[in-house]
């Protein structure tokens, strides 16, 4: 029965809502422009709130990056050209959100969330925070389970666990287009999310056709090439890694990859050293190696009834120094392992060129056996002979007998190659790879 009482709480309800759905709209002027910076005044917003500029065409959007005495500090998402001086800024969103679900799968946007594929928008209706949900570190799964990745160097060697974060440290022209591209294939995950942050347009577009192969229907492409600015890099970075995280909480187990974590923090530098921050080490402000971490902590394992995101991030060497980089540096720091590619295995046509003795798992000794470990071991202790030897050996200055470890390493040098070198279209599992460790050994494993 419908009373007086029951029509007065419905009509609150109805003007609560409706004044809820139209709130009194501010707006701000855009005093000046700097570079890529604006500074726009009579605006009370937080930082990181969007906000959308008038133009003569439409709106600009922009995000709010710091803020001085009466004045914000702006900076658009497509670059501040045909931006007026006095126009308008009005505030859309004080916390971005990205429209993630299963209908993004098999698809390639931009950073905005644009299709790129030629297709129409993807029909994603289910909202998740750009920058992520904190998981309670005590609620986070433990990583308890290997990682198949597909390659043979890496499941035998540096066996990775699911949950992983996984540097790939590699100078240019070395190989780790194809090594990812053969992760992305070949390895055991439900979905894979792809990060191309900075990447050059041409690169993009041979990785999805040329390398992604079969993973693309269970693949999500973001995809930030480097003419976009430095804020649009970011958000594509951002958006990939919400995505992943809302497959986590679906309980899927995720492949993340990141191409690159370097122009992430390129991206990162360029609106620190706008806002004002003053530069560090090689010109990068204090600000941007915690952003590093945040981002990383955003992958691993979920909570109770969550899957997982298994993150693999390339970083690139200049001049293939491992050490002198502190983007590199910093990523050893925060990471859970790394793999190192090396440019004399690429010069001998050992493919792909992973430098086993450089590159580390530190979950390893909790995820295998420990005669696989100690067999991995062995392995690392024979390859790192060999190749500290080198130069007595290309002298011929090396009589044999003198080292019994150098004279064993180069009896079981053609095995250990063996195990080493991989097809790009072939995938070797786990099982396969341990029986090609105790190849290696025979007998005498």
């Amino acid at each position: 029965m419908i009373t007086l009482e029951s029509l007065a709480n419905g009509t609150e309800e109805r003007l609560r809502s409706a004044l809820a759905a139209s709130p009194v709209r501010r707006y701000g002027r855009v005093l000046q422009a700097n570079s890529e910076m604006l500074r726009v005044g009579g605006l009370h917003a937080p930082i990181g709130a969007r906000c959308m500029i008038e133009q003569d065409e439409g709106e600009a959007a922009a995000e709010i990056i710091g803020f001085e005495a009466g004045a914000m500090l702006m900076m658009p998402e497509q670059g501040t050209r045909g931006i007026m001086r006095g126009a308008r800024v009005r505030v859309e969103t004080t916390q971005m959100a990205v429209m993630t679900g299963d209908a993004l799968l098999g698809r390639i946007m931009d950073a905005r969330g644009n299709a790129l594929d030629g297709g129409a928008a993807p029909e994603a209706f289910i909202p998740w925070p750009m920058l992520g949900c904190p998981i309670n570190p005590m609620a986070r799964a433990r990583i308890e389970k290997p990682f198949d990745v597909g390659v043979s160097a890496i499941n035998a060697l540096t066996t990775l666990g699911r949950g992983m974060r996984v540097g790939l440290f590699a100078g240019s022209g070395v190989g780790k287009t194809t090594l990812l591209g053969m992760m992305a294939r070949h390895a055991r995950a439900d979905a894979v999310v792809l990060a191309m942050i900075g990447e050059r347009g041409r690169e993009i577009r041979e990785f999805i056709e040329d390398h992604l192969g079969t993973a693309k229907p269970r693949a999500v492409v973001v995809a930030s090439p480097a003419d976009d600015t430095a804020l649009a890099r970011l958000h594509g970075a951002y958006r990939a890694a919400a995505i992943a995280e809302s497959l986590r909480a679906e309980g899927k187990h995720v492949l993340l990859l990141v191409d690159s974590l370097t122009r992430l923090a390129m991206a990162l530098r360029e609106i620190g050293l706008a806002a004002g921050e003053p530069a560090a080490t090689k010109g990068y402000p204090p600000s941007v190696f915690g952003a590093l971490s945040a981002y990383a902590e955003r992958a691993g394992n979920g909570g109770p009834g969550q899957g997982s995101i298994t993150a693999i991030y390339t970083v690139l060497v200049e001049g293939d120094d491992h050490v002198g980089d502190p983007v590199a540096d910093t990523a050893r720091a925060i990471l859970d392992g790394h793999i190192v590619l090396s440019r004399s295995m690429t010069e001998a046509a050992i493919y792909p060129p992973i430098d086993v003795c450089a590159s580390l798992s530190r979950p390893m000794p909790s995820l295998v056996t420990k005669e696989h470990l100690r067999l991995a071991g062995r392995f690392r202790a024979l390859w790192a002979r060999k190749h500290e030897k080198q130069d007595i050996l290309d002298l011929g200055a090396y009589a044999p007998g003198r080292d019994i470890v150098l004279d064993e390493a180069l009896q079981r040098m053609p095995t250990m190659e063996a195990l080493l070198r991989q097809d790009a279209e072939e995938r070797i599992g786990l099982d396969e790879a341990l029986s090609r460790l105790h190849a290696v050994f025979g007998d005498a494993a």
